[in-house]
């Protein structure tokens, strides 16, 4: 032992010895991403140059801080994909209602642009999106422009404390103070509180005499938190303070206000131009709504939670999202003359741009296509290959084009070929008659007559195995969702949605119900022998892994089925062994698709006194009569100008719980209705 410990000892001394050469070295170079040095003269009359690696671009053998240190301007120059949002919007509001815009000259006192900051429909709108925002913004009730300036500044770990006295101050429940009166100038805008680094920088003028170039000192130590400076500055603006007559415990209170400011010091600079962005994305919002998610959606349809959000609002606004149609898509999603958004064929998974552009220059140029014959006779089948010809088939884009379904085209006939091969060798036979000698000769055909094959019988594809697959090509479901034919279920039992469920601390302690389609599954044994597994659930707006255990596991694993659609129903509560970290416990399980049998036992029928006559009586019982079940049939008779309410139920009479039923209600007004 004591030789191995003598051998080693030399070899830690050597060690301990270039690691002393090594500390403070720099380990690698890096090229900023998008730093760029500007000087008067030739860079390399200031600092030593080189290539970067892989490319032919100078770059400085000076780190950026030394760079600036000898006063060279290091500017950072960022991509923004909201301004290509802005300028595809643009583009499409001169497209569909021939109106130029300027985002330079828009007015900043826009009353549709402040209701919408106002009510917090700020999805799709540049730095305003997260839910504390939009309640932020619903509290607010920005009017100004200013007020979208502070709350960019101030919507950030540190400064987002000031928020709810900033909306108190403005609103007049809380008293402006200012701990002097010099300072009532320069933080009036923003009710006496301290909000941007600009706002510290004349405020040292005004009470300290700081030069200029002192109060920018002052700034970019609040900015790059450095305290040796910030601590020099300190003893320069007690002084100058002290000489212009102001009291030294109300100085050190502003100037320790300023210190816990720096660490969150936001230059309204730069709020501003984030601010100006907003109200532009805010404005094209607000005014030309479907031209303006239709370029969202346009510029994230790679990202497939960000599209089902952007689809999720556009729904909510009113708009509906069309599918692909060959005959009115381009290439990105466009508005069309009914003010609806139409998706885009470049959006569509395995179309390339080359294939859509053939299609949209074909159909512009000799009319829209009458029929797949048509289309596969007119557009270049080398392009539009069978790839994408498949593609366009289960994204639901030739659904337009009569008389074929979808699973027709790949049904197979005598020969074993599908009908959408027979289709392309169909439409190249066609072009190539078109082409040959013989056209000239003998007319257009030529003398020959090509027959046009057709496509061999069989049942179209379910539902759900068509949304699925234009799930694939499309990345979301579309023309529908498989979730829509429970929409009763969802709204009568469910609490939560997934994405609600990605914040499981607001649910804390409390029961929960959700519903979705199972995408995923997964089983395995626990290190200790114990059966453990998990599924995803997916709803309209996001998905949610739940893990089971033990006995919990073996009681719902026959769940454990993708494409099952499922009511999940437990409560949020700490785990066993970490009564801090929350976990959502599975009490209940239900086929959605039983639920009407298992869990309603009645439905209760709102309306109002004015609506009950002999015909309406009549049509109730008919489509009563027409719905036979077991449900208990109640009705809550409403008289509002006596403001009485009579409940009533029938012993005798039972309906079924059926979507024709269900329907008849929604489509009568001045109905409600509730399943119990």
């Amino acid at each position: 032992m004591l030789k191995e410990r003598e051998s080693k000892e030399p070899l830690v001394a050597q060690t301990l010895k270039y690691a002393e050469v090594l500390e403070g070295s720099i380990r690698q170079t890096g090229v900023h991403a998008c730093g760029i040095i500007i000087s008067k003269e030739n860079l390399c009359e200031y600092v030593p140059i080189c290539t970067a690696k892989d490319t032919d671009l100078y770059v400085t053998q000076y780190e950026g801080n030394h760079v600036e240190a000898i006063g060279l301007l290091k500017m950072d120059f960022l991509g923004l994909k909201t301004l290509s949002i802005l300028k595809d919007a643009v583009e499409n509001i001169k497209k569909s209602k021939a109106i130029t815009i300027d985002l330079e000259t828009l007015p900043l006192d826009d009353g549709h642009t402040y209701e919408l900051f106002s009510n917090g429909e700020t999805t799709g709108v540049f730095q305003f999106e997260s839910v504390g925002m939009k309640r932020y913004l619903r509290d607010l009730k920005p009017n100004q422009f200013g007020d979208l300036i502070a709350m960019n500044a101030l919507y950030r770990p540190g400064p987002m404390d000031y928020i709810p006295q900033y909306i108190k101050r403005k609103h007049g429940r809380e008293k402006i103070k200012y701990e002097l009166p010099a300072m009532e100038r320069l933080l009036q805008e923003t009710y006496g509180i301290t909000v941007y680094q600009e706002q510290v920088m004349l405020l040292s003028q005004e009470l300290a005499g700081f030069s200029k170039g002192q109060a920018d000192s002052l700034r970019k130590a609040m900015g790059k938190k450095k305290r040796d400076i910030m601590d020099r500055l300190k003893v320069e603006f007690v002084a100058g303070c002290q000489k212009n007559g102001y009291d030294i415990s109300i100085i050190n209170k502003i100037w320790s206000d300023w210190e816990s400011f720096a660490e969150y010091a936001f230059n309204k600079s730069h709020s501003t131009c984030y601010a100006l962005i907003a109200y532009q994305t805010g404005y094209l919002k607000a005014n030309y709504p479907a031209e303006f998610m239709a370029a969202v959606l346009s510029r994230n349809i790679n990202d497939i939670k960000k599209i089902t959000v952007m689809m999720e609002e556009t729904r909510r606004m009113g708009i509906d999202v069309l599918g692909p149609d060959v005959n009115e898509s381009l290439l990105q999603f466009t508005v069309n003359r009914a003010g609806n958004i139409r998706f885009g064929l470049g959006a569509i998974k395995g179309v390339g741009e080359n294939a859509v552009l053939n299609i949209i220059e074909e159909r512009e140029n000799n009319g829209p296509y009458k029929d797949i014959y048509d289309l596969a006779e007119r557009v270049n089948l080398n392009t539009v290959n069978k790839r994408m010809l498949e593609a366009l088939v289960v994204s639901g884009a030739v659904d337009g084009l009569p008389g074929i379904s979808r699973a027709q085209y790949f049904s197979a006939d005598s020969k074993g070929s599908s009908f959408l091969e027979s289709l392309i060798r169909y439409g190249s036979s066609v072009k190539n008659l078109r082409n040959s000698s013989q056209q000239s000769l003998f007319g257009e055909a030529g003398g020959f007559e090509l027959v046009r094959p057709e496509p061999a019988p069989c049942a179209d594809w379910s539902k759900l195995e068509k949304l699925n697959k234009e799930k694939q090509v499309i990345g979301i479901y579309l023309s529908s969702h498989p979730l829509d034919d429970y929409r009763l279920e969802i709204n009568a039992f469910c609490n939560a949605t997934l994405a609600d469920l990605q914040n499981l601390h607001e649910f804390a302690n409390r029961d929960v119900c959700v519903a979705g389609i199972v995408t995923e599954t997964r089983s395995g044994v626990t290190k200790n022998g114990k059966p453990f597994g998990g599924f995803t659930l997916q709803d309209y707006t996001d998905s949610f892994t739940f893990l089971l255990f033990d006995k919990d596991y073996v009681t719902f694993s026959n769940f454990f089925v993708t494409d099952y659609h499922l009511l999940v129903r437990g409560k949020v509560q700490g785990r066993h062994y970490n009564p801090d970290e929350l976990e959502f416990r599975i009490r209940e399980i239900h086929l959605l698709s039983a639920v009407r049998d298992d869990l309603i036992s009645s439905i209760t029928i709102k309306l109002k006194t004015e609506l009950v006559n002999p015909g309406f009586v009549d049509n109730l019982k008919t489509i009563i009569s027409e719905n036979p079940g077991n449900k208990t049939v109640k009705f809550l008779l409403i008289d509002h100008e006596d403001k009485i309410t009579l409940p009533l139920f029938s012993r005798s009479i039972k309906a079924g719980i059926t979507n024709e039923f269900i329907g008849w209600l929604e489509d009568n007004p001045g109905l409600d209705f509730k399943v119990n």
